[in-house]
């Protein structure tokens, strides 16, 4: 809505009223916002706000809002059907020849992070999933496919170094068999991890923190019960990765506008 002139008085109203600013009716959805007066008699101003509704859609990926989560939801998808309807042996070959384990990332590292991040642990329907699609839409709808892409993959690649690495010290120095440099290691937990960190520091406070509190203490639970302490350590050392991107994210989000 344009500015009133000098001389129309000032406007306080508030919802779906007919106001009369500079002698003309105008029917619209409105707010108070009231504007001081400078010393030269600048007007008041009027500020129109369109009706806020509600998009469910919105936390989903589509091709053309998050065509990044959306691909990658697909992909995952396919390779979800595979393993819940393939041949047990040619599953395990694709697991196996994908896992982030300490040999494969001695001799092909970049193959066997990026063929790992393939693959869902669990399967279509497990947590990790449905947390893989609201996060990555979240986080892409205000940063972008590829900021969220460096976000996704930081994390998973980053934690899957730190929970390795230590793996192939122990067995040099004898603390572990040599059976554990083929652990089998595959999934998308570390960049969801990651991902929901990054996310938080562009939530509301209200909605933040209750979040990394609910998150966290799952993960710490999960560590706690020691069900897989190396994965356990994993998802949260990406889930640090990801809080300590806040001030990146942060500047991304401004910058996207």
């Amino acid at each position: 809505m344009s500015e009133a002139s000098a001389a129309a008085p000032e406007v306080r109203v508030a919802g779906a009223a007919t106001v009369r600013v500079a002698g003309v009716a105008t029917h619209a959805a409105v707010v108070a916002v009231p504007d001081a007066l400078g010393a030269s008699g600048a007007p008041a101003r009027v500020r129109s706000l369109g009706r806020w509704r509600l998009r469910p859609w919105h936390l989903f990926p589509t091709p053309t809002g998050t065509p990044f989560t959306f691909a990658y939801a697909a992909v995952l998808a396919v390779t979800s059907l595979i393993a819940a309807y393939a041949d047990p042996a040619l599953v395990h070959a694709l697991h196996q020849g994908s896992s982030t384990d300490v040999v494969h990332l001695v001799r092909a590292p970049v193959l066997v992070l990026l063929a790992s991040a393939l693959w869902v642990a669990g399967g279509i329907l497990a947590p990790y999933t449905l947390c893989f699609l609201f996060v990555l839409t979240a986080l892409e709808r205000r940063i972008g496919g590829p900021r969220t892409a460096i976000v996704f993959l930081l994390g998973h690649v980053l934690a899957t170094l730190a929970t390795e690495g230590p793996v192939g010290f122990a067995v040099l120095a004898g603390h572990l068999p040599d059976s554990s440099l083929h652990r089998l290691d595959y999934g998308i937990s570390f960049g969801v991890a990651a991902s929901l960190g990054a996310l938080t520091g562009l939530l509301r406070p209200w909605l933040c923190w209750p979040v990394l509190v609910l998150f966290g203490g799952m993960l710490i639970q999960d560590l706690l019960n020691l069900t897989d302490p190396l994965t356990n350590w994993g998802h949260l050392i990406a889930l640090a990765i990801g809080l300590g991107m806040w001030p990146v994210v942060r500047r991304w989000y401004r910058e996207q506008g």
